[in-house]
Order: C-alpha cells, then sequence, then structure tokens
C-alpha cells in the first residue's frame, strides 16, 4: 500500500510538474510574442518618420534655401524694409523645417554617428540645463534602429527633465561592456514616483524604445534629489528573459 502510494504521489508532482512548466513556456512565449510586437511596431513608426522627415529635410528644406538664395539676389529697387522681413520670415521656415525634420526624426544620426548627435542635443539645450556627456574610449558604432532609439531616449529624458523635475544638471553615461552597452541618464532633480508616473507618456515611450532593443533597464529614483535610469543592450539579438535589472 505504501509503495502505490508513492507511486500515485510521485506520478501526481510529476503530473504538476509538466503543467507548471507548460504554463511557463506558454508565458514566455507571450512575452516574447509581445516583445516582438512591439519591436515591429516601433520600426514601422520610426520607418514613416524617417520617410516624412527626409522629405521635410531634403525637399522642403532645400527649396527654402533655393528661394533664399534667389531672394538675396533680387534687385528689390529701394525697398529694402520689404525685402528684410521676407528674408527673416524665409529665415524662419527654414529653422521651423529643421526643427520639425529633427523632431520627426534624426535624419544625420546615421552618417554623424550617435556621440555627435548626443553632443549638438547638448549645445542646443546648454542655455536651459548643465549636461555632461562621458563615453567610453572603446564605444563603437552600434546598429542605426539601436542609436535611434538610445538617441529618443535621451531626448526624452532630457525633455521630461526641462517640464517636471527642476534640475540644474544631468549625466549621460554610455559604455561598451563584454556582453552588452550600458547607458546611465541621471538628474539633480526632484525626481518622481514611478508607480504614480509610469502611465504617462514620457515614461512608456522610454520603456517601449527600451523593449524594442530587447534591453534590461531599471529606475532609481530618490525624491528631492534625482531620478537615474539604467539601460542595458545585449550584443546578441536574442531577447532576454528578464525587462528589468536586478
Amino acid at each position: 500500500m505504501v509503495i502505490i502510494v508513492s507511486f500515485i504521489l510521485l506520478a501526481y508532482r510529476s503530473f504538476i510538474l509538466r503543467i507548471v512548466k507548460e504554463k511557463n513556456a506558454q508565458h514566455e512565449a507571450e512575452v516574447l510574442h509581445q516583445k516582438r510586437l512591439v519591436l515591429e511596431n516601433i520600426k514601422a513608426q520610426e520607418s514613416e518618420r524617417k520617410r516624412i522627415a527626409v522629405m521635410i529635410h531634403d525637399d522642403i528644406g532645400n527649396r527654402l534655401n533655393i528661394l533664399s538664395l534667389w531672394l538675396n539676389n533680387l534687385d528689390t529697387k529701394g525697398d529694402d524694409i520689404i525685402k528684410k522681413n521676407i528674408s527673416t520670415q524665409m529665415g524662419s521656415l527654414i529653422d521651423s523645417a529643421r526643427s520639425i525634420s529633427h523632431s520627426l526624426y534624426p535624419v544625420n544620426l546615421e552618417s554623424v554617428g550617435l556621440v555627435l548627435y548626443i553632443e549638438e542635443l547638448i549645445a542646443n539645450l546648454s542655455g536651459r540645463v548643465n549636461i555632461s556627456l562621458n563615453v567610453s574610449p572603446k564605444f563603437q558604432k552600434k546598429d542605426i534602429f539601436i542609436e535611434v532609439q538610445l538617441y529618443r531616449i535621451i531626448q526624452e529624458f532630457t525633455t521630461n527633465v526641462l517640464k517636471h523635475s527642476e534640475a540644474s544638471r544631468v549625466w549621460i553615461y554610455i559604455k561598451d561592456n563584454k556582453t552588452n552597452l550600458a547607458v546611465v541618464i541621471s538628474d539633480n532633480g526632484e525626481s518622481f514616483e514611478y508607480e504614480e508616473v509610469k502611465k504617462g507618456m514620457g515614461i512608456k515611450n522610454i520603456e517601449s524604445r527600451i523593449k524594442s532593443m530587447n534591453a534590461a533597464h531599471k529606475w532609481k529614483n530618490v525624491l528631492n534629489k534625482g531620478s537615474r535610469l539604467i539601460i542595458k543592450i545585449p550584443y546578441n539579438n536574442e531577447f532576454p528573459n528578464q525587462n528589468s535589472i536586478n
């Protein structure tokens, strides 16, 4: 009787373990599927953004530049005020076209590179917040999709800092490790309670882009002392089993 009971218990335990294993495998497959959907969605968005941005940058921007050159060569017969006003409006249109193009997609990032593009962002924001960039000497150019996502994350983080945190400093660290690319972005602002703001578009946009890179991440926030975002992007193309850093 003892042997029979033991056999039944072992069989039942084996059955339960098999069910749990199948459930875990099903859950992992669903998580992987959702991550792939996020990746495909972001790639589709970036492709459309790039198409529109290039059109604005190359077509409209170039046309405005040509018009500006023609205007400067016109003989206005003494109507200097009219010429000056038109030139001012034309300059504003050119700047607006560039700004719209840049906000849609970092058109020149592929040729310029991530580091120089971040430095340009820092230069543009230098009058509003002090940003320091530290890049490891071993850093190598990454896939354009990864570089675009990282630039967007840094852009979103700094935008949130300027809008909400009252920070005076932002630090950006980029380092190539053996198995991953580590990126740390932090500030000295008021910070935030993650559970209270995680549904906001800023955090959603950042975390969606992190997921699209198969990356792990962790927020380290201390109220009134600053926020820190740690991202680790694997070099391989496989999806990790976790989406946060312990």
